[in-house]
């Protein structure tokens, strides 16, 4: 009944919206987890900054929806990941997809516009192909660090790809497929916006308190893995620096995980869940301790220095590392070109050789900043053409796609 009733919303609400600008582009739009509902509504704001006619519809979460967006399915139902989780989910999934098809088909947008999850995204992208819609999907799949033979797979699948990463838009041109590099969205983060003060005064922390900052992971699969290290890493710290204060962000959805798991700590840490607090955390954080990812990119935003850290299965790792065709797995090593922050991997994630980098980082100020100091060439390479934001480059980026094909049109009726 309540799928019933949000479709049955959704639509009146689009005959209202058709009513009122029948003539008004149409975008139809998909984000399948949380870090693309927040790309998604970012690129919204600045389409109707452009163009405040646009109209939207397809899929996203609670920040597109703020966009204006009446999403047709919950975005939760595509935010799957792993195989041993996606499994089970298959039948339902592969209704979703269908359900967006038929919606597409049937709404006949002038532009398509999907958002990172390629194990959705790509196959929509597919099954869209023979409609004559302009394609573009946002967020280049990561083929260029492992599986690269899969970039054959691409062609055909978009009319552009709008990559985050600079030397994503040589790797796949070369490869025959459009691409354009629009910048990186952490730079609109806000992770250098934090105030350090009101951090130390909402959280009770004593003047001189050293706040170290540990990132186990977004997921729930990721957590359990890193915090037994982390805390028994805490204990050795505790013995000649017994005034870090460990402070973990994380996302609500892991809160009560990330809890659990550290109710028997030596020192019980802080756990934040708000954006702002986390940015305040960073702010006043000496040191971090994070799983590689783009938290190495958050963190190098706010200047704080650190080490990067990971686990997995050992069989996991094995395979891994015969597929992996990167040298580095931590962002900003990537983004560098050199190890410019140590990662501590597999073998080496073992609380005394965390401990260790750790320590290192809070007593050594000239090693502390020498990483602060490549984060900022780091940085400079993430900004969008022309130093715009990367929103405003994508938006334009969907904007010229959209001109073409409307300008194309008015040929084609002229003729």
């Amino acid at each position: 009944m309540d799928i019933v009733l949000h479709r049955v919303a959704r639509y009146a609400w689009d005959m209202v919206v058709n009513a009122s600008s029948p003539s008004a582009p149409l975008i139809w739009i998909l984000a399948g987890e949380a870090s693309g509902d927040v790309l998604g509504a970012r690129l919204m704001q600045a389409l109707q900054a452009r163009n405040p006619a646009i109209r939207f519809a397809g899929v996203g979460g609670v920040r597109m929806e703020e966009q204006g967006l009446h999403s047709l399915f919950p975005m939760r139902d595509l935010a799957v990941m792993g195989l041993v989780e996606v499994l089970p989910r298959l039948r339902s999934l592969s209704a979703r997809l269908n359900e967006a098809v038929q919606d597409i088909e049937a709404r006949r947008p002038d532009l398509v516009v999907t958002i990172d999850s390629p194990g959705f995204a790509l196959r929509l992208l597919r099954r869209i192909a023979g409609l004559g819609i302009p394609r573009v999907h946002y967020v280049a799949p990561q083929v260029w660090a492992w599986r690269q033979k899969r970039v054959k797979e691409f062609p055909g699948l978009w009319d552009e790809l709008l990559c985050l990463l600079p030397f994503e838009e040589e790797f796949f041109s070369r490869h025959g497929l459009l691409t354009k590099f629009v910048g990186h969205p952490v730079l609109q983060s806000g992770a250098e916006t934090g105030d350090a003060a009101r951090f130390y005064q909402q959280h009770g922390l004593k003047d001189g308190a050293r706040v170290l900052i540990l990132m186990p992971g977004s997921r729930r699969s990721e957590a359990p893995r890193l915090l037994p290290v982390f805390g028994k890493m805490l204990a050795l710290l505790q013995r000649d620096m017994p005034d870090v204060v460990p402070v973990i962000p994380v996302s609500p959805v892991v809160a009560a995980t990330v809890a659990r798991e550290t109710a028997r700590w030596p020192v019980r840490p802080v756990i934040v869940t708000e954006v702002q607090d986390k940015h305040d955390a960073f702010a006043a954080a000496g040191v971090a301790l994070t799983k590689s990812g783009t938290s190495t990119l958050e963190l190098a935003l706010a200047g704080v220095p650190m080490a990067v850290t990971y686990r997995v299965n050992p069989l996991t790792a094995f395979m891994a590392r015969r597929l992996i065709r990167v040298p580095y797995v931590a962002m900003v090593n990537l983004l560098a070109g050199r190890a410019i922050v140590p990662e501590l991997l597999q073998e080496q994630c073992r609380p005394a050789v965390l401990a260790s980098a750790v320590r290192a980082l809070f007593e050594n100020p000239k090693l502390a900043n020498g990483q602060k100091e490549a984060f900022k060439t780091v940085l400079h390479g993430l900004q969008g053409p022309g130093g715009k934001l990367p929103a405003d480059a994508a938006a334009d980026a969907v904007l010229q796609l959209l001109a073409d094909k409307m300008q194309k049109k008015g040929e084609t009726e002229n003729t």
